[in-house]
């Protein structure tokens, strides 16, 4: 008898880890999910994170009613967790796709506190039942408690490391779901003595494992059919890398490139964001040999910078590998920058920008191209701090010139002037420019240098299809309704704040700007 307590308690406390490893897994699941689709990952992170928390206290504080057929009411909350969690990202995704803009945030955060609660019912429940196998209460709670936090650890490395770069957020939910089942199926059948319905329940075990096996195979393409509905044109690449969801879709020619949902470029009109970017910075900078590009890693401004013969090398920074990759090996982004990737001048690092130019103290460029995304996250947010920029200055050679792409002037105009103002805040001059792009809108940048700018005596001499002098001077004009006196409801200036590292002002005026577009 003695020994078949010890049993069932190791059971029960193998259970315990086994079922914490996937608790925590859903728990950054669905904050990964929120960040994909909702964007700021910072905010989606800590609100999951806090809703799996409450849920787990509110599912603590129900388990006190649970106090007979522990087992069973152990294996049907694996049950519901395996079938909810499971389907949680597929439906999601089905959400965002056919229903009301905020649905999808609404669904995410419902299922992260049902399923935070179920997982808060579990531990309650088999520390009870190790008690009553004939286990001390203080150590089977101490033993369950320890099986649980040292299975949280290992979801999460599991689920960085792993699940989500291998399998992407449908199959790991599936996945994870699986093993939640495939506990509860183990448990009830080392107890199966204890209950008298055992073939019920057992079967309807076997048919929700079946289901969620079914969605290993099926359930990727139909969530791609959904993720479809999210975009105007075919996809015809996608890729999860270890930094962002990468999409490819094209349709009667144009060929579109979207990070994380935000569309990068479109092939009909990206030139004319390219050069803007790129030429009028080379157009005012005193030399035009060695050249820094941050971001960038589809190729494009590169094609730009190939037209100065003068230029000696181009360093460019990219985090993700995948993007270069994609821009180096993909027929149609390799047709569109014309194979700058094959130019011998070209070197590619694949690091952090801000890393980047901490580590890089001695080398100072010509011209500084910073093509990085919006400030939508905390991780991007620091990419646009007054510290950024004063790395950015420090590398910049005497006469040189930096040109930044800073959002839409129209669209979110507060974050657009607060971006200026951080670069003049590093000792920078500054010159405002926009453009139009059909497939992004009003677009800015700011040029900025060590010296005062004076842009109309740049002179673009080498082959454009849009940007011409005479063009140049007329994207410093700015209109009224989007200029730096930015004027609240009732007609009062608004102050432009400075983003810093410790007080990153712009992702919250960055998010509310965006809101409605």
């Amino acid at each position: 008898m003695i020994e078949q307590n010890i049993k069932q308690s190791k059971a029960i406390y193998w259970a315990s880890g086994i079922v914490s490893v996937c608790g925590i897994i859903f728990e950054v699941l669905f904050g990964a999910a929120g960040s994909y689709l909702l964007g700021d990952g910072v905010k989606q992170y800590t609100l999951t994170i806090s809703l799996f928390l409450t849920g787990m206290g509110i599912g603590a504080s129900i388990s006190e009613k649970v106090t007979k057929n522990l087992i069973l009411s152990f294996v049907w909350i694996e049950y519901l967790i395996g079938i909810i969690g499971g389907l949680s990202t597929f439906l999601l995704f089905g959400v965002s796709a056919f229903l009301d803009s905020g649905m999808d945030a609404f669904f995410l955060y419902s299922i992260t506190l049902i399923v935070g609660a179920l997982t808060g019912v579990e531990l309650p429940i088999l520390i009870r039942k190790a008690n009553e196998i004939g286990v001390t209460l203080q150590k089977s709670t101490a033993r369950v408690l320890f099986s649980d936090y040292a299975g949280g650890l290992i979801g999460g490395l599991l689920f960085v490391y792993l699940l989500r770069p291998e399998f992407g957020l449908v199959k790991t939910a599936f996945l994870v779901a699986i093993i939640n089942v495939a506990i509860a199926l183990w448990i009830l059948l080392y107890f199966k003595k204890e209950i008298n319905t055992f073939k019920r329940h057992l079967s309807a075990g076997i048919v929700i494992f079946l289901i969620l096996i079914g969605g290993i195979f099926f359930g990727e393409e139909t969530a791609f059919t959904f993720e479809q509905k999210l975009y105007r044109d075919p996809i015809i690449y996608t890729e999860q890398t270890d930094y962002q969801q990468i999409i490819l879709t094209k349709e009667q020619g144009d060929l579109r490139l979207f990070l994380d949902g935000q569309l990068q470029f479109s092939s009909s009109d990206e030139y004319r964001y390219h050069e803007t970017l790129v030429h009028p910075a080379m157009s005012t900078a005193n030399r035009r040999e060695n050249i820094l590009i941050l971001g960038g890693g589809d190729g494009l401004a590169l094609r730009e910078l190939q037209k100065y013969d003068e230029v000696k090398s181009m360093t460019l920074v990219d985090l993700d590998p995948s993007v270069v990759e994609l821009g180096k090996t993909n027929r149609d982004v390799v047709t569109l920058n014309q194979k700058a990737f094959e130019d011998k001048r070209v070197q590619v690092k694949n690091e952090d920008a801000f890393q980047f130019l901490k580590q890089n103290q001695g080398s100072l460029y010509d011209v500084i191209l910073i093509d990085l995304p919006d400030p939508n996250n905390e991780s991007l947010n620091k990419l646009y701090t007054l510290e950024f920029y004063q790395l950015v200055r420090n590398r910049l050679a005497p006469g040189g010139s930096i040109m930044i792409q800073a959002t839409s002037p129209t669209f979110a105009t507060e974050v657009y002037w607060s971006i200026n103002k951080t670069v003049q805040a590093a000792n920078l001059y500054t010159e405002n420019l926009h453009v139009d792009v059909p497939s992004f809108g009003d677009w800015g940048f700011v040029l900025a240098k060590r010296e005062e700018v004076y842009l109309n005596e740049a002179n673009i001499n080498v082959e454009t299809k849009f940007l011409t002098n005479e063009v140049l001077g007329g994207l410093t004009s700015f209109g009224k309704d989007i200029d730096q006196e930015i004027l609240d409801d009732k007609g009062n200036q608004l102050p432009i704040d400075t983003n810093t590292l410790t007080r990153p002002t712009i992702i919250e005026k960055y998010e509310k700007a965006w809101r409605s577009y």
